[in-house]
C-alpha cells in the first residue's frame, strides 16, 4: 500500500473507501480554493489534529505554528469543547433567533465578564465577516450617518460590505462594481514603514490626525473601523498613544469606533482583547475565530449600552436564520471556561518575551528580516530586499497576478520539515495555539531559521 493509501475514509454511499489522494483530487475537482488561482491548487489532506499538531493523510504530523488561520487558540481536540458540542446537539440542536436558550444566556453572562466593560448587548453570527456587516448596519442606524472610514492595511471579510471595507488586494477583484458606497480609506498606523512618511515619536501620531482631517472634511461619517493590531496584513502594532487619540477624535466628532478583534481577541495578544492594552473601549467590538477556538463557526458583534438603549425605541433591522444558534454558543461557553481554567491569556503574555527574543535572534542572523513585531503570541517576521529602503520581496500586485511569492516558497520548505506557517505577500505570521510549549516554539522558529537563507540570498547590496 502506498503512503497515500494509508488513511482511508468510508464514503457514506459506497462500500469502497477513498484514498487520501482521491480526497485531494475530489476536493480540487469540485471545490474552489479561496483567494488563489485554481490551477496548481494541491490541498493537503488533513485527517486529524490534536494539541498543537495536525496530521495529514499519510500520517505525518505538523506543528501548527499559526493556529491554522490564527483561530485555533485552545489547540486541537480540547475535550471540554467537544463534549459541549455533543451535549448541545443532544439537548437542542436548533432554536430560531426569537427564542431564549440556556446556551445563549450562559454565553451572554460570560461575555459581560470578559469583554471590555460597557459592551453588554450582543448580536451573534456565524463568522467575523457577518459580524462586521452587522456592525456597519448598527453604526449607520444608530448615527443616521452613512460613511465608514477604514484603513488600507486591513481585512474585514469577504461579503459585499465587508470586502468593500477591506484595504488589502482581496478587494480589487470586486471593483468598480464592488466598491462600497460610503467606504473611505485612511492611512494605517505602521511605524516601521509609515505610509505618510513620518517618524515616531516626533510625528505626534500624524496618522490619527489624518483620520481626523478626513472626518472633518467628509462629514456624514458614522464610524471609524480598525483592527487594533492589524492581522493578516502584517501584525502591525500601533504605538501606545494611537488608540487613545483615535478614541478622543471619535468622541469629539460624534463618530463611533469599531474594533475588529476577529483575530486579536481571545487571549491572542496577551489580553482578552487587544483594545485592553491601551485601556480603550470601542463603541462596537467585532470578534470570531478564537471565541470557539474555531471548533464551530461563531461571530459576535458587541455594542455599548448607549447603542443598546437607542434600539429600545428604534427598529433593529437585522437578523439571520442562524443567529444565536445553540450549537455555536455552547462550545463558546466551554472555550471561555477552558481559557480561564488553563490561564491562557496570562500564558500568552508570559510567553511573549520568549517568542520576541527568538525572533529577534532570527533578525540578527538573517539580513532578509527587516522587522519583527507583535504582542502576546501574535507576531510577524517581515522580509525585505534591503533593510535601508525596506523594499519587500513581493507586493500586493504580485499576489493577485499569480506571480510566485518568495514567502510561499519558504513556507513550502518549512511544511516539508513538518511545520505549517501562514505566509502573506512578504511576511510570516507566528501565532501558535496558546497552549504551545517553549520546545514547540523553538521547533517552529528553528524551521524558519533553516530556510530563511533563500531570502538572504536575494537581498540587495
Amino acid at each position: 500500500m502506498s503512503p497515500t493509501d494509508a488513511v482511508e475514509l468510508q464514503h457514506p454511499n459506497k462500500s469502497q473507501s477513498l484514498t487520501s489522494q482521491q480526497v485531494v483530487d475530489l476536493t480540487r475537482q469540485h471545490n474552489y480554493g479561496t483567494w488563489r488561482f485554481q490551477k496548481g491548487w494541491n490541498p493537503m489532506h488533513i485527517v486529524d489534529a490534536e494539541g498543537c499538531y495536525i496530521v495529514d493523510g499519510t500520517g505525518k504530523r505538523y506543528l501548527d505554528f499559526s493556529s491554522q488561520l490564527m483561530c485555533s487558540n485552545l489547540g486541537h481536540k480540547n475535550q471540554a469543547v467537544i463534549d459541549a458540542i455533543a451535549k448541545q446537539a443532544q439537548e437542542l440542536s436548533y432554536a430560531m433567533p426569537g427564542y431564549a436558550t440556556t446556551a445563549r444566556a450562559e454565553l451572554s453572562q460570560l461575555l459581560v465578564e470578559v469583554l471590555p466593560k460597557g459592551l453588554s448587548k450582543f448580536f451573534f453570527t456565524t463568522s467575523g465577516t457577518e459580524a462586521n456587516e452587522a456592525a456597519f448596519k448598527i453604526a449607520r442606524m444608530f448615527t443616521g450617518k452613512t460613511k465608514i472610514i477604514a484603513r488600507y492595511r486591513s481585512y474585514h471579510g469577504s461579503t459585499a460590505g465587508s470586502i468593500a471595507a477591506t484595504g488589502d488586494p482581496r478587494r480589487w477583484a470586486m471593483e468598480p462594481s464592488g466598491k462600497g458606497q460610503g467606504i473611505l480609506f485612511g492611512p494605517e498606523v505602521h511605524c516601521y514603514k509609515c505610509p505618510i512618511r513620518h517618524t515616531y515619536p516626533g510625528c505626534g501620531i500624524a496618522c490619527a490626525d489624518y483620520i481626523e482631517h478626513m472626518i472633518r472634511n467628509e462629514s456624514d461619517v458614522a464610524a471609524v473601523l480598525v483592527e487594533p493590531i492589524v492581522g493578516t496584513n502584517g501584525v502591525i502594532v500601533p504605538p501606545d498613544e494611537y488608540m487613545p487619540k483615535l478614541r478622543r477624535i471619535c468622541d469629539e466628532y460624534g463618530v463611533l469606533l469599531i474594533a475588529d478583534e476577529v483575530m486579536t481577541g481571545w487571549g491572542r495578544t496577551g489580553e482578552w482583547f487587544a483594545m485592553n492594552h491601551w485601556g480603550v473601549v470601542p463603541d462596537i467590538l467585532v470578534t470570531a475565530k478564537g471565541i470557539t477556538s474555531a471548533y464551530v463557526p461563531l461571530g459576535l458583534c458587541a455594542t455599548s449600552e448607549k447603542i443598546a438603549e437607542f434600539f429600545q425605541d428604534h427598529y433593529f433591522a437585522h437578523g439571520h436564520t442562524y443567529e444565536a444558534h445553540p450549537l455555536t454558543l455552547a462550545p463558546a461557553v466551554a472555550t471561555i471556561r477552558e481559557m480561564q481554567r488553563l490561564g491562557l491569556v496570562e500564558r500568552a503574555r508570559e510567553l511573549a518575551p520568549y517568542v520576541e527574543g527568538k525572533l529577534n535572534e532570527l533578525k540578527a542572523k538573517h539580513p532578509s528580516v527587516g522587522d519583527v513585531r507583535g504582542k502576546g503570541l501574535f507576531w510577524a517576521v517581515d522580509l525585505v530586499k534591503n533593510r535601508v529602503t525596506k523594499e519587500p520581496f513581493n507586493t500586493y500586485s504580485d499576489k493577485v497576478s499569480g506571480k510566485p511569492l518568495l514567502v510561499d516558497q519558504i513556507a513550502a520548505k518549512i511544511l516539508a520539515d513538518g511545520v505549517t506557517i501562514q505566509a502573506w505577500v512578504s511576511h510570516f505570521i507566528v501565532a501558535p495555539p496558546l497552549i504551545v510549549t517553549k520546545e514547540e516554539i523553538d521547533r517552529g522558529v528553528g524551521a524558519l531559521d533553516e530556510h530563511l537563507g533563500m531570502a538572504d540570498a536575494a537581498v540587495l547590496p
